[in-house]
């Protein structure tokens, strides 16, 4: 055991989770997709419940948020806060993500606010008319 208690094995997983994280946020999609490729869990979730698709969405990633979904990403793992990835691309006005986590079957009326709730309220009308028209 070290200072903070954990060991070695410990600390290294915490690194190898934090870098998913961070290429997740940074669209970093071929170091992230190549450890789920090999193990890692697709839906690992940060000390805020957020997963890489969350974070890769949020961040506006559209294209690595299609490849997290075809490697069995949950599309409506809500974080700590009750907020979907939908939601959070609702409110960061990411059209072209909000089509990707649609068409994969993302549920709009989930969360606190729900993805269509959200996407009124900051008037991203595109968004608004990809829920409705689904």
């Amino acid at each position: 055991m070290n200072e903070n208690g954990t060991t070695a094995a410990d600390d290294d997983a915490i690194a190898l989770a934090n870098s998913m994280l961070d290429a997740a946020r940074g669209g970093d999609s071929a170091p992230l997709l190549a450890l789920i490729e090999q193990g890692a869990p697709v839906d690992l979730r940060d000390a805020a419940g957020n997963s890489p698709l969350m974070l890769a969405a949020y961040h506006g990633h559209a294209e690595l948020v299609g490849e997290l979904v075809a490697r069995g990403a949950d599309v409506d793992l809500a974080n700590d806060r009750g907020q979907s990835p939908l939601a959070g691309v609702a409110f960061k006005g990411f059209t072209e993500v909000a089509r990707v986590l649609l068409e994969a079957g993302a549920d709009p009326d989930l969360g606190t606010p729900s993805a269509l709730e959200t996407a009124k309220y900051f008037e991203r009308a595109e968004i608004v008319a990809l829920i409705e028209s689904r």
